[in-house]
């Protein structure tokens, strides 16, 4: 079965890691323990092979004196078999020993390892086993003089066959299972220790997993936020931090979305309410004129080509605003800055509607300082924001009344101040009046203008780094504010 989660994961890890520690262990332990009994064994039986030659003439007349020899080798054999004695000339030519005969496969030992054993060399030393080819044990050693100046060498193995045999059996028997019991259990309350403690460190994470599942459960309409659960802040907890802001997040995109579906629906609404309205008019215009045309007199005729002109124009100019508005959001237009003088656009603008304001009976005037500097700002796109600005006031500014532009320098900026003493704007109304398709209470037989001005101006002043607003009341008059940056030479 494949772990899944995880805490099944860091238990599978835990245990296969306590496995391999139990391995090691076992292999590092045997290993020393062998090592230190060889060098113990050896230090204590440094002296064991000149104990057993002391008072002992092996050699007599150049010969070794075998009765000597074997009552050496029985004696020593019956206090301790575990021990194995040889008799070695100055070549390492075996020429006695203790074992039986047909166990000893070798004729000779390596002189090298009992050279060094007599220079007093640092324990553990091994040395040839007579008894195999391949082995090699811990010994004890010393010169046995002859009386022709030849030299013999009694070699004592201290873990002899009989030695090795009962060392496995005590170890096999109790030595193996003590250990080995006693390191199932440590590893086993390893095991269980560690798998408590990790059951505890994913406690946190299971608990914000459950509320991520919960959160995409409710259609991430309900978001229960996380707890910090410590004083000082760990990685879940700064992970659960993560996961509010995530959903915080979220739930701010979803609400943007719904509102972006009803202002698509009103859209649409709108849209097709301000282009049905001037079509059927326009139509109705020609078709009168087409059914008509032998009946209705010249100035008639030209009147209703009026007409339908007038309703023409007034699509024509929704469609360009709502394709503007469009690239705008897309951020298609992006403003060129240049650096322009704002108070001579300001009066050219102004001079576009000159005629306009004095047909409705409207003062319109720019009121500046002396020398402004020039702003950093898309030229185009600024007259667009004046033009809007000043229809706009046009529109709601009855006759006698009075339309200021401001120009003023504030620090680094240039502020603008478009004001009207016209009907205002009910105070419930003004958070809405950049919207799209907005009419405001005093707006409602207005049929010129599609209520997309206001929002192409702000987009445009946002474009450029900053904000406009609105000041107004009721029969007093409406203010539209906005600052554009001061250029600077480079």
């Amino acid at each position: 079965m494949i772990a899944r989660t995880l805490f099944a994961r860091l238990a599978l890890a835990l245990t296969l890691l306590l496995l391999g520690i139990g391995l090691l262990y076992t292999v590092l332990s045997a290993t020393l323990t062998r090592h230190y009994q060889q060098e113990f064994l050896q230090n204590l039986n440094r002296d064991l092979a000149a104990n057993l030659v002391t008072g002992r003439k092996l050699v007599t007349g150049g010969v070794l004196d075998q009765k000597a020899l074997k009552e050496t080798f029985n004696h020593y054999m019956m206090v301790n078999p575990g021990i194995e004695i040889y008799l070695l000339d100055q070549h390492g030519t075996i020429l006695s020993f203790s074992a039986e005969p047909g166990k000893v496969k070798r004729e000779r030992v390596d002189l090298g390892p009992v050279r060094q054993f007599l220079d007093g060399r640092e324990f553990p030393l091994f040395g040839d086993d007579p008894r195999s080819f391949e082995r090699r044990k811990v010994f004890s050693a010393t010169r046995i003089p002859g009386e022709d100046q030849s030299v013999y060498y009694l070699y004592v193995v201290l873990r002899g066959e009989e030695y090795e045999r009962i060392e496995q059996l005590y170890q096999h028997n109790f030595l193996l299972q003590l250990s080995g019991a006693a390191l199932l259990v440590s590893l086993s309350i390893g095991l269980i220790v560690g798998l408590v403690l990790f059951r505890l460190l994913t406690r946190r994470l299971h608990s914000l997993s459950r509320r991520m599942q919960d959160f995409e459960a409710s259609n991430f309409s309900q978001h229960t936020p996380w707890q910090q659960q410590h004083r000082h802040l760990d990685e879940i907890d700064l992970l659960g931090q993560h996961y509010n802001h995530m959903a915080e997040r979220i739930q701010e995109q979803l609400e943007a979305l719904k509102k972006q579906d009803v202002l698509r629906r009103t859209l649409i609404a709108n849209v097709s309410h301000d282009l049905r309205t001037p079509l059927a008019a326009m139509h109705g215009y020609i078709e009168t004129l087409k059914i008509k045309e032998q009946d209705l007199d010249p100035a008639t005729r030209s009147e209703y080509l009026d007409i339908a002109l007038q309703h023409s124009r007034r699509i024509t100019r929704l469609v360009d605003e709502l394709f503007e508005l469009a690239k705008l959001d897309a951020r298609e237009t992006q403003p060129k800055r240049e650096p322009f003088a704002l108070a001579e656009l300001t009066q050219d603008v102004i001079q576009k509607f000159r005629l306009t304001a004095t047909e409705q009976d409207v003062a319109l005037a720019m009121e500046s300082g002396d020398s402004l500097p020039f702003v950093d700002a898309d030229i185009a796109m600024i007259e667009r924001v004046l033009e809007n600005l000043i229809s706009n006031a046009l529109q709601h500014t009855p006759a006698g009344g009075h339309i200021t532009v401001s120009l003023r320098q504030e620090g680094s900026a240039i502020t603008v101040q478009v004001q009207d003493d016209g009907a205002g704007i009910d105070a419930r109304d003004l958070p809405g009046v950049f919207d799209r398709f907005y009419r405001a209470g005093n707006s409602e037989g207005d049929t010129h203008h599609a209520g997309l001005g206001l929002a192409i101006a702000r987009h445009i002043v946002r474009l450029h780094g900053g904000d406009i607003e609105v000041h107004s009341q009721i029969k007093l008059g409406t203010q539209f504010i906005f600052s554009l940056p001061v250029w600077e030479k480079p």
